[in-house]
């Protein structure tokens, strides 16, 4: 009996993407973060862990509304007991802020470096440490052969790394995915005061093995929402109101 097309295709996707490093981490299939049709850009429909994820801005309200969407995948990441590092040189991010996105702000260690190459150091060896539920690093610049180091340390000890990168000039790295996270007008609830929930306008930009897409994602109730759901919330809510 003949295999089909698509198990073939199965069968030989299983063979490549390791040779390609990228290889799955052993829960990933359970795992999305709540990404909704998101988790379809990434192979096995699964957002990757125990891999280097980048992020690229152009300025500070690109770096916290890319702060705020990681956080947002930290919250599944890192679930009840996780623990997770930041190293920036700045900590512009606000701890107290992430309770909003379910994460406990002394659950996340925060690392004040002030050259690049002690950021890169510290993300390099922390991104080693499998106690870790992931590292996430504001650095601008990183050449090829550095972020290669990272990724293969991921692969030994399963961890998932973040790198936030602002107006980068090299964007040759051997990064899992490439993400641009632009932040949107929050809508009012009930004309009530106030900017709304935070809201994103997704890139991604480059996924190894992946599709690319641009995607509206919304944080409420917890968890992201997505324009299909956002439209079914607020039409009961206006019901309530009602």
């Amino acid at each position: 009996m003949s295999l089909s097309k698509a198990h073939i295709i199965a069968e030989l996707q299983k063979q490549i993407l390791p040779l390609q490093d990228y290889k799955q981490a052993g829960n990933s299939s359970l795992f999305d973060a709540g990404l909704g049709p998101i988790k379809y850009a990434f192979p096995h429909a699964s957002f990757p862990l125990a891999a280097v994820h980048e992020f690229i801005c152009s300025g500070l309200q690109d770096e916290a509304a890319t702060s705020g969407f990681i956080a947002g995948i930290l919250s599944s990441l890192m679930g009840t007991a996780g623990v997770s590092l930041w190293i920036s040189s700045s900590r512009s991010i606000f701890p107290a802020a992430l309770y909003a996105f379910g994460i406990e702000p002394g659950k996340v260690i925060f690392v004040d470096a002030l050259k690049e190459k002690e950021k890169l150091w510290v993300l390099e060896e922390a991104l080693k440490c499998d106690g870790l539920s992931a590292v996430i690093g504001e650095i601008q610049d990183i050449s090829f052969t550095a972020s290669r180091r990272l990724q293969l340390a991921v692969e030994q000890s399963r961890v998932t790394g973040f790198i936030i990168r602002t107006n980068p000039t090299n964007l040759v790295t051997a990064s899992i995915s490439r993400w641009k996270i632009n932040a949107l007008a929050g809508e009012q609830l009930n004309d009530l005061p106030g900017v709304g929930f935070a809201r994103w306008n997704v890139e991604l930009l480059k996924v190894r093995n992946g599709k690319t897409g641009t995607w509206q994602v919304e944080w409420r109730g917890g968890r992201f929402q997505h324009p299909y759901k956002l439209v079914a919330i607020d039409k009961l809510q206006q019901r309530k109101a009602g």
